[in-house]
C-alpha cells in the first residue's frame, strides 16, 4: 500500500464542501481541516504509484475551489493504530 500524504489549499470560504468532495474520493481515507499554512490535510492510500496520478492531479486538483497542493510520499510506516476501534469507542451495546 503506497500512502501519500497531500498538504491542500483552498478557497478559505469553501473548505468544509471541498473536504467532502475529497473525502468521497477513491483512495482518500481521511481529510483533515488543519490550521497553518494549508487548508486540509488528506491521506491517500493506493496499491501502486501510478494510482496516485489518478487521484492526486487527476481528481484531487481538479475540484473547484482546490488552489494548490503539495504530496509526500510516505516511505515506511513507523506506527499504526486501529482506526476503526478509535471511532467504535463507547458503541458497544
Amino acid at each position: 500500500m503506497i500512502t501519500a500524504i497531500v498538504l491542500i489549499k483552498t478557497d478559505v470560504d469553501r473548505i468544509p464542501e471541498i473536504a467532502e468532495t475529497i473525502a468521497a474520493l477513491d483512495g482518500v481515507s481521511e481529510v483533515y481541516s488543519v490550521a497553518g499554512g494549508y487548508d486540509l490535510i488528506a491521506m491517500v492510500r493506493v496499491r501502486a504509484h501510478e494510482d496516485l496520478a489518478d487521484v492526486i492531479p487527476g481528481k484531487v486538483n481538479k475540484i473547484p475551489g482546490v488552489a494548490h497542493t503539495e504530496t509526500h510520499i510516505a516511505f515506511r510506516t513507523y506506527s499504526e493504530h486501529d482506526l476503526e476501534a478509535a471511532f467504535a469507542l463507547g458503541l458497544d451495546e
